[in-house]
């Protein structure tokens, strides 16, 4: 992605939404809003996306998957975004597919197009800033959405003054972004026992951006796996550690996008 920067978001064109066909998935047991979206369609540098939208009425806030695809856990998620009063979407980012064993979510992440990626992500600020009237957009995105996450702020600094990642950093050694490009606070959430995105990455990661001057802050949550904000899986899920992550990103996206 970093060498199509400025040919990959120029689209040139108004942003138009239409609704797609496609049903909803149900949300996970204590879901905190149901069926508060809809999926729809949105323009992706020439081509269309599809994506999960939340309105609520707010400023725009991207929301981006695990590695698992738009699964219902994502879906919840943008619900409750909306609810909390931004205006949510959760681009899809393999169209259509999702993954419910990490073998196979692992081969969809590795067959992700991350130009394509690019050109959809791009697609979804430009929708959310027409669609809100604000230019200032929040980002969240979970594991290897969190890496995403991070990557789209400097792909996108006009639009981009928040960024939430959480348990995630840049996997991808061809996509390692212009850090110097970055105009976003950002407040990370990441795992004390994280296995994949380790603290000492973290720090690392957070010591590089400070060094640039970049207003950044990575919480580790001691004690606790990767993926612990993830609520459909009940094996790492930290109901206390995901209930002070969610009131911090909140907070960043309350006070950063007005």
């Amino acid at each position: 992605m970093n060498g199509h920067r400025g040919r990959l978001f120029d689209t040139g064109a108004p942003v138009q939404i239409a609704l797609c066909d496609r049903t909803k998935p149900s949300g996970p047991a204590g879901s905190t809003v149901i069926g508060m979206g809809e999926m729809a369609s949105f323009p992706s540098n020439g081509g269309t996306c599809d994506g999960y939208l939340a309105d609520g009425g707010g400023p725009g806030v991207i929301v981006i998957q695990e590695y698992w695809g738009l699964v219902p856990h994502i879906i919840d998620v943008t619900d409750r975004f909306g609810d909390a009063g931004f205006t949510a979407l959760a681009p899809d980012l393999y169209r259509g597919q999702t993954a419910s064993e990490p073998d196979g979510a692992g081969k969809l992440m590795m067959a992700l197009n991350l130009e394509q990626a690019a050109k959809d992500l791009s697609g979804a600020v430009d929708l959310l800033v027409e669609r809100t009237g604000n230019e200032r957009v929040g980002v969240v995105g979970y594991c290897m959405g969190g890496g995403l996450a991070l990557v789209l702020a400097t792909l996108r600094p006009d639009a981009i003054k928040a960024v939430a990642p959480y348990y995630g950093v840049i996997p991808w050694a061809s996509a390692q972004p212009d850090w110097s490009r970055l105009d976003a606070t950002v407040v990370g959430e990441y795992a004390g026992n994280d296995g994949f995105f380790t603290p000492d990455k973290v720090h690392e990661l957070e010591s590089t951006l400070r060094g640039l001057g970049k207003e950044v802050t990575m919480h580790i949550h001691d004690g606790v796996d990767h993926a612990f904000f993830n609520d459909s899986r009940p094996e790492v899920y930290s109901a206390e550690h995901s209930l002070e992550a969610w009131d911090r990103t909140l907070e960043l996206f309350r006070e950063t996008l007005r």
